[in-house]
């Protein structure tokens, strides 16, 4: 498989990607589409602070990637009329490296720092001081005579984002003062999007095609703009430029997203589950040699959404194709197909189990 064609629905995007983003993301929160009880949360926090003239609390936002996090971060700097900065966790390998961005913020500076739970534990450790305190303390020499010296820094307001929050020490989630859960998007703001989208890119897109658009995008606004942009190529190779329901289709059955969102590793590992094992159990290293990638791969690029979708349940003893996963492929399952009651119930009780030892079982 291409990246080309993998990348079409995933919601990791590169730099290039990024810098086309740029172009569409909102600029005000009354423009931000979707998210409605966290946008109005945010939007109650930043006029409060505004209207005592004091630096809002620090702001957390959690949810997969492709969600908003990164624009809601410059959206609250554009609000609050104070510059901002970017950096992310991976970044700050050293708390020497955090001390150097912080004693350079100026006062009410908006700080961003993406993919924060991947910052190194003793930065972590400064910046949770620095929120709290607005200091941070400075080693000075080596050995037993090294001396911590305190540095002030100006009050700024730290705006952290992470796909994984259960990974961030309890006392740094306990600095951010506001905390807001990104959840995936209705296909009718995802139609909102694409249709303000295809305005910003001189595109015409009718109703039926936002809506075909959007119904594949795994409720994921990355997502729904990268498709967009693959139908508007099809249209002008292929047509007039107008983008319809059936322009649409025809580009998104050429990518290989079904009418689901599915792609081709997506639909690889359905067959496999269903044609190869009769729908499971069937341990994840086996299900990755069925449809030759890597169990990682398979793990984390094709599994969450599957699981999401309800189309595959991860239990104790291995993954296992739903009733859903069968009629997705317009497959009859097999009268000892191992689905229904039982297998939701181990797959309720264990949670994510299936990651774990049973997961990995070949």
């Amino acid at each position: 498989m291409s990246d080309y064609e993998r990348d079409a629905v995933s919601a990791e995007a590169d730099l290039d990607e990024r810098a086309l983003e740029g172009a569409l993301r909102p600029r005000r929160l009354e423009d931000f589409v979707g998210q409605e009880r966290v946008r109005e949360q945010l939007s109650l926090v930043l006029r409060g602070a505004q209207r005592r003239g004091r630096a809002p609390d620090h702001v957390l936002l959690s949810g997969g990637p492709g969600l908003g996090k990164t624009t809601l971060a410059m959206i609250i700097a554009a609000e609050l009329g104070a510059p901002l900065r970017i950096s992310s966790g991976p970044a700050i390998e050293r708390s020497g490296d955090l001390a150097a961005v912080l004693s350079t913020l100026q006062e009410g500076e908006v700080l961003f720092l993406d993919e924060i739970h991947r910052m190194a534990r003793p930065a972590e450790e400064m910046l949770y001081v620095a929120m709290e305190d607005f200091r941070v303390d400075v080693m000075v020499g080596k050995g037993p005579g090294a001396t911590a010296v305190p540095l002030d820094i100006a009050p700024f307001t730290m705006v952290g984002a992470t796909t994984r929050a259960g990974l961030l020490q309890a006392p740094l989630r306990d600095r951010f003062g506001f905390t807001g859960h990104m959840d995936f998007y209705a296909a009718a703001d995802l139609e909102l999007i694409l249709h303000r989208s295809a305005g910003l890119l001189g595109v015409e897109v009718d109703a039926n095609a936002a809506a075909e658009i959007a119904g594949r995008s795994r409720g994921t606004p990355r997502i729904a703009n990268r498709l967009l942009r693959r139908v508007r190529d099809y249209a002008e190779v292929h047509g007039d430029g107008r983008l319809t329901r059936e322009t649409a289709r025809s580009a998104l059955t050429l990518f290989e997203v079904d009418g689901h969102g599915l792609d081709r590793l997506d639909r690889g590992v359905l067959e496999a589950l269903c044609g190869k094992f009769r729908g499971g159990p069937v341990g994840l290293s086996t299900l990755a040699v069925a449809v030759g990638e890597e169990p990682e791969t398979v793990e984390v690029v094709a599994e969450p959404f599957l699981v999401r979708s309800g189309l595959v349940a991860r239990t104790p003893r291995g993954r296992v194709a739903t009733p859903d996963a069968w009629a997705h492929l317009g497959l009859a399952p097999p009268p000892d197909a191992a689905f229904g009651a039982a297998a939701a119930a181990d797959s309720a009780a264990t949670g994510t189990a299936g990651a774990g030892g049973a997961g990995k079982t070949p």
